[in-house]
């Protein structure tokens, strides 16, 4: 069971919240490096005040959230009520978001490819545990780079479960009204119709991948001009098997794998088929991250988003009022329980 602090351990423990120890804002919060009496370093999230949810519900679901104990995962330490104030504490990972090194010019050649290859299992077995090894199945619905943490030895940690579900173990497909997540890493059905599952991860965790290998944003393809976007790009240059062309310019400095290199594009482009019953699992993904010839991996179908003139990005299923809705619905830890 996770610990509960008083709210003038974690004032002492960040000094009152000071904006020297900001070191990150989300969609609930802001979050502070803190360092106890005792040493240790935490990371602690101030959630927004007015978010709505009782605090029974809310020491509930810390509970859960903190019974998911990998490697992987950034660990929940406790979390602290105290009048408006809710406030969750984490263990500190060192090196920041993975978006921080990967889109910055001057530090993503700190990430070469044995260390992006480390970072893109790293984050599979994550996954792998919440959707089949816990005791309890978890769909993040937020898989993105700004919610992977980079350990001291770049291990990668995946955190933010602030959209995460809960859903039984023989439950398939789920359905909401209220989605959350990050437009470019949102599968189709749920993007369109609220329906997620495992697959809906499974989606985000390909694109994901596909940045990892080109070290672009998914969305930054059509800011700054591209004639493909990040899915068609990858896309084109497995089909030609110009896999050197699509990845990271700043990997020709160091060592790198092009079978390597063309496998995770291939397998990215299978974790994003339109169809969600034709995406692997993260079981098979994880077997398939172990293969070293793209020739053995199935053959993925071109990306549904570029076969259609009328849709050719995310961002364009999305009709102005769900692009509002996306950009307005929050909420700290939405793990419901869902037995249907």
């Amino acid at each position: 069971m996770p610990l509960e602090y008083d709210l003038s351990t974690l004032q002492i423990a960040t000094d009152n919240f000071s904006d020297e120890n900001r070191i990150g804002k989300g969609g609930f919060g802001v979050v502070y490096k803190g360092i106890l009496e005792n040493g240790d370093e935490i990371a602690v999230k101030r959630l927004s005040c007015g978010l709505d949810q009782g605090v029974e519900e809310f020491k509930n679901e810390v509970i859960l959230v903190a019974k998911l104990q990998h490697k992987n995962l950034v660990r929940l330490l406790g979390f602290c009520l105290a009048g408006e104030e809710k406030l969750l504490v984490y263990e500190f990972v060192p090196n920041k978001s993975l978006d921080y090194i990967l889109f910055n010019p001057d530090k993503q050649a700190q990430l070469n490819w044995v260390t992006r290859h480390q970072i893109i299992v790293g984050i599979a077995r994550g996954l792998l545990y919440l959707h089949e090894e816990s005791r309890l199945r978890i769909i993040h619905r937020d898989l993105k780079a700004a919610n992977i943490l980079l350990d001291l030895d770049m291990n990668p940690k995946i955190t933010d479960f602030g959209t995460a579900r809960l859903v039984s173990m023989d439950q398939s497909m789920n359905e909401t009204q209220q989605k959350a997540g990050t437009l470019g890493y949102m599968a189709p059905e749920y993007l369109l119709d609220g329906k997620f599952s495992v697959k809906s991860d499974v989606y985000s965790f390909g694109v994901l991948m596909l940045e990892i290998v080109c070290g672009k944003k998914v969305r930054s393809f059509q800011q700054l001009g591209y004639e493909d976007d990040l899915l068609s790009s990858a896309w084109k240059h497995w089909r030609n098997g110009t896999a050197l062309e699509f990845m990271d310019s700043s990997l020709n400095h160091s060592w790198y794998s092009s079978d390597q290199i063309m496998c995770c594009i291939q397998l990215g482009l299978l974790c994003v088929q339109h169809d969600f019953k034709k995406r692997p699992t993260m079981a098979s993904v994880h077997q398939m991250l172990n293969i070293s010839s793209a020739d053995v991996l199935p053959t993925p179908q071109q990306p549904t988003f570029f076969t259609n003139n009328d849709v050719n990005s995310s961002s364009s299923l999305a009709p102005k009022k769900l692009r509002s809705e996306l950009s307005t619905s929050k909420s700290v830890l939405s793990l419901t329980v869902e037995y249907r």
